[in-house]
């Protein structure tokens, strides 16, 4: 949908000649062209998937049909899908998960206790209800017989597509010391296989069949009720959480979640640069077209597509570094929104139109934050807010026409055999592109822009003031370094101790005798040989300095 709309965002200059209507009827025309062609041909490069493009915990437990159940969800890793049908009916494997070592020794120690020590066991669910493990004592009723009771049913773990996701053994799960409680058998016999919801609801819909403590037809009370929630919830808890920690860190997650990112990656560069190239091709076939005189024969009307196409092409390879831009812009927002859409899918469940939406949006946000932090084409302060202005408008533009997308594919239009999918497509495009348009034309003619864009740019000139003077002080720096700072001191030490030397008293035979010792000290070349005297009368006599 977008193709030419970001593209627009930078390149959108209208001359400020034209009347506004004309300028505006320009643009339109070359949406018009994007749509068709995003339409026919580029948005089918990239496929958004109901759920992205990585398996989730979260999605696969919604694949299937019934209540809870999402048809629109599928599995994104066929192996995945090929390790949950071979998982095996639970009917053959029911007696492993009640035959484990874990769940047999502790009844055999409540057992133990019982007998040994006459300590009863407390039912987990019914607060008072005293119950006994040895099922031998036939004098009790059911509602005091203890059963040990897995939380989150055996099946129902066998056949959580989670946990074979995560690829953890459903028995050790089910036989966790967290999902093991004991109850009377009367209730532990009525719950059956479901959850603590979908029992409670059974229970409300069926009170002749609720049974809780032995007494059939006796209704569930609301602290039973409470108690088997809260067991069933703190199970639960751990339950998802070994199966999220176990798949999340898994190799397998990883490995598909870089391969999504990396294909969505290249499609989206592929995607940008042929809008690119596209665009380039069409806009030199219809100017070569227009130059033909008139009238003109197929000879001509053919030779002028050729010439058009190839000076496309040109025109594309001549503007290199624009293509290689568009090419890498879309495979970094493409990894990121793919790296976004996976980890939101973990949480809750998007739909395609949210992860085209997600996808459009990364891409403005990549080649906004280009021309703000890399300023690729040296555009003052001003002039690059412009050009992000622009392209969050066209952000928000895609976003519009994306959910005008899919009012359109809910609505009757959208249920038409072959052509619903094309024209729902084709008027979001339409939608983006002249909102496109419209907000561009504003960002560039509006005076309060202009007014905005020119404080910028005056503040952009008085920060490059300061940077100027910066790197000036920073070249005098360096300069600075390069002193002997040691051979500096010694030298005003020396100064120092002549400076004191001769602001003593001394007379004048004593002061021409101080000066000759501290030149020599010095190192100081007289510019004159002999007396001083003699030579300064000396017609012919110069001095010489080294």
């Amino acid at each position: 949908m977008s193709a030419y709309a970001v593209a627009v965002g930078r390149d959108f200059e209208p001359d400020p000649a034209d009347p506004l209507g004309y300028s505006l009827f320009k643009e339109y025309e070359r949406v018009i062209f994007e749509s068709i062609v995003t339409s026919f041909g580029l948005d089918g490069i990239i496929q958004d998937q109901h759920g992205g493009d990585v398996d989730t915990v979260l999605n696969v437990r919604k694949i299937g049909e019934g209540e809870g159940k999402d048809p629109l969800m599928t599995y994104k890793n066929a192996k995945n899908e090929t390790a949950y049908a071979n998982r095996g009916e639970y009917k053959i494997i029911a007696n492993k998960y009640h035959s484990d070592k874990r769940y047999r020794e502790k009844i055999k120690a409540a057992k133990n206790d019982f007998n040994n020590n006459g300590v009863w066991l407390q039912d987990g669910y019914v607060e008072g209800n005293k119950l006994t493990p040895n099922h031998k004592t036939t004098a009790l009723s059911e509602g005091r017989k203890a059963e040990l009771d897995h939380k989150i049913s055996t099946e129902s773990i066998h056949n959580d597509a989670g946990r074979v996701l995560a690829g953890l053994n459903g028995i050790e799960l089910a036989n966790d010391p967290s999902n093991l409680i004991f109850t009377n058998a009367a209730l532990n016999l009525n719950m059956k296989n479901r959850s603590a919801d979908e029992y409670i609801s059974w229970c409300e819909a069926n009170p002749d069949e609720v049974n809780y403590r032995g007494v059939k037809g006796e209704p569930l009370p609301e602290d039973v009720k409470e108690k088997i929630r809260s067991e069933y919830a703190k199970a639960k808890k751990i339950y998802d959480h070994k199966i999220n920690v176990a798949y999340y860190t898994s190799k397998k997650f990883w490995k598909d979640t870089a391969s999504a990112s990396a294909k969505l990656g290249a499609k989206m560069g592929i995607r940008q640069a042929l809008g690119f190239v596209f665009t380039e091709v069409w806009f030199c076939v219809r100017e070569e077209f227009m130059s033909v005189p008139s009238p003109f024969d197929l000879e001509d009307f053919v030779n002028s597509i050729g010439k058009g196409i190839r000076r496309g092409f040109q025109q594309a390879r001549e503007k290199y570094s624009e293509l290689i831009s568009k090419l890498s812009d879309g495979a970094v927002s493409g990894v990121i929104s793919s790296l976004t859409t996976t980890f939101t899918n973990i949480f809750v469940t998007l739909g395609k139109s949210t992860i085209k939406i997600i996808r459009q949006t990364w891409a403005s946000i990549v080649q906004a934050a280009r021309i703000l932090l890399l300023n690729p084409e040296g555009l003052p302060f001003g002039e690059r807010m412009r050009a992000v202005a622009k392209l969050i408008a066209t952000g928000a533009s895609i976003v519009v026409g994306t959910l005008v997308s899919e009012l359109l594919e809910a609505s009757v239009i959208g249920s038409i055999p072959e052509v619903g999918d094309i024209v729902t497509t084709f008027c979001g495009s339409m939608v983006t592109g002249i909102m496109t348009c419209t907000l561009l034309y504003f960002i560039d003619r509006s005076e309060i822009c202009n007014k905005l864009v020119d404080k910028l740019n005056a503040i952009d000139g008085e920060v490059g003031y300061f940077t100027q003077y910066a790197e000036l002080f920073n070249e005098y720096y360096k300069d600075l370094e390069k002193i002997d700072i040691a051979g500096f001191e010694k030298e005003v030490h020396a100064y120092e101790a002549v400076t004191a030397k001769l602001s003593e008293d001394m007379s004048a035979d004593e002061l021409k005798s101080e000066l000759y010792a501290i030149l020599k000290i010095m190192d100081i070349k007289l510019p004159w040989n002999g007396d001083l005297g003699a030579h300064m009368r000396n017609k012919n006599g110069t001095l010489c300095f080294e």
